[in-house]
């Protein structure tokens, strides 16, 4: 498919989660089929500050392919700026947060908190998309409030504004992540626009992706929480769109080399005081719902150097590998 002038590699995309679409887990999920691939979250302020941490954040990799940075901030002049910069810097694709429903970012009046403000997103959206050769997106959600859905409203004058594509989170941001995402509002923003619409909220397994297209008529599937600990969930739902056939799960060794290999990756990247201490919810994530694994976690909970978190992931695997049962 295509947004703007950038062709991608097919419609299922990585949504970008603070704390978890880091460099290492990006190029797990490019790996297993993942089109397209959203840095973090990025503070356009901090960017214009010159913050080391926001520039880290901004870090790729040749094996993740095209990358989508993803800025946040409420100013359409630092917006368009940083988002300038951001393009030197090689990004294909610029898409702006508007919908993150932290208190900390909402109180600044940024992430969704801009919903409120539709003014001000055709100001930012205008700014920074007639600065940029790169297409601009952007994300939203179903609306601030129950009482006030607006992501229509929001989807065309970005539209009208020139961005590229629209991302749509089926909750409001008093939901946050709450209840059951509402795949309707999605469909209406795709009758209401002729720019690609990329569905969001509730994929955990790839039948959940194959009735958000057919249901919606969305052009793009991202994926967010369905995905923590869970890369292959793009080979299994690619496959599942290509042939129908769902494929089995990973394997348990195959899990315990995953983590393992993630792991490498995050102390190369972050060096091993974090890289072992971030594992922690990683290895949670990986191993929720196998059997017997809450010793593993406790286990891992107590690891404070990569050599003590491979020795616990080998002894657990030989344990369960070897077991009778």
């Amino acid at each position: 498919m295509k947004i703007g002038n950038l062709q991608i590699d097919n419609n299922l995309f990585l949504a970008p989660m603070a704390g978890v679409t880091d460099l290492p887990f990006r190029v797990l999920c490019k790996e297993q089929g993942c089109g397209l691939v959203y840095t973090e979250m990025v503070s356009a302020k901090a960017l214009s500050f010159k913050n080391k941490n926001a520039d880290i954040l901004l870090a790729t990799d040749k094996r993740e392919g095209t990358v989508v940075a993803q800025l946040f901030g409420s100013e359409p002049t630092i917006m368009r700026d940083m988002a300038l910069e951001v393009e030197k810097k090689g990004f294909k694709m610029i898409d702006i947060n508007m919908g993150c429903p932290v208190p900390k970012i909402v109180n600044n009046k940024e992430g969704s908190a801009l919903m409120k403000n539709p003014k001000l997103v055709g100001e930012i959206v205008k700014e920074v998309s007639s600065a940029l050769s790169v297409p601009l997106t952007i994300k939203i959600r179903k609306g601030f409030y129950e009482e006030n859905i607006n992501a229509v409203e929001i989807a065309k004058i970005a539209e009208e504004n020139g961005a590229a594509a629209v991302g749509v989170h089926g909750r409001t941001r008093e939901q946050y992540y709450s209840g059951e995402a509402d795949w309707d509002i999605i469909r209406k923003v795709k009758k209401s626009v002729s720019i690609p619409v990329i569905g969001n909220g509730d994929i955990f397994e790839p039948e959940d992706a194959k009735n958000m297209i057919d249901y919606t008529n969305c052009d793009a599937i991202m994926i967010g929480r369905g995905v923590k600990g869970n890369p292959w969930i793009f080979s299994r739902t690619k496959t599942y769109l290509e042939t129908g056939i769902v494929p089995e799960k990973p394997s348990f060794e195959e899990i315990i080399e995953t983590i393992i290999r993630h792991a490498k990756m995050l102390v190369e990247y972050k060096g091993e005081y974090i890289a072992v201490r971030e594992m922690r919810k990683h290895v949670s994530w990986y191993t929720k719902g196998l059997y017997n694994t809450a010793q593993l976690r406790r286990e891992i909970n107590e690891t404070e150097t990569f050599e003590q978190l491979y020795d616990v992931l080998y002894r657990f695997q030989n344990l369960v590998l070897n077991d009778p049962e």
